[in-house]
């Protein structure tokens, strides 16, 4: 509750106006922290990937995404490498540290034989730890 102080009265005169100034520092904070982020946490490879009704594991910060599409073509990120290039690509992606984490969604139109495929150089290139993705909720 706020008050004016008038030099013309001894009463103190209520002041019905809602200071909004903290209110809108908040808002405009969140907004660029969420202008920021969305960004981040997106991956624009269209994959249809198939259902889990497992429980979401947490992610890591900075997530590394290999996307196997329906026509076997990769994407790493958001950008899309060929088979042979894809071991460099990942070497430069993760800075050589072949313990980092990659997440794999791949189609659910692929083969099991492809995927296990790709794993199998994923693993041929250094790289052991891989987590599939699939969206939640089974169908």
């Amino acid at each position: 509750m706020a008050a004016k102080l008038s030099h013309h009265d001894d009463e103190l005169v209520e002041n019905s106006e809602i200071n909004v100034t903290p209110f809108i520092d908040v808002m405009l904070v969140l907004l660029i922290v969420f202008m920021v982020a969305a960004p981040l946490a997106t991956v624009d490879a269209p994959v249809d990937l198939p259902r889990s009704n497992a429980k979401a594991a947490p992610r890591a910060d900075k997530p590394i995404f290999l996307s196997l599409k329906p026509d076997l073509s990769l994407v790493l990120g958001n950008d899309p490498v060929s088979p042979e290039a894809l071991g460099p690509a990942l070497d430069a992606l993760t800075k050589g540290n072949r313990e980092e984490r990659l997440y794999l969604r791949a189609d659910r139109k692929v083969a099991y034989g492809d995927v296990m495929e790709l794993m199998n150089k994923l693993r041929d290139s250094g790289y052991g730890k891989v987590a599939l993705v699939g969206m939640e909720g089974a169908r």
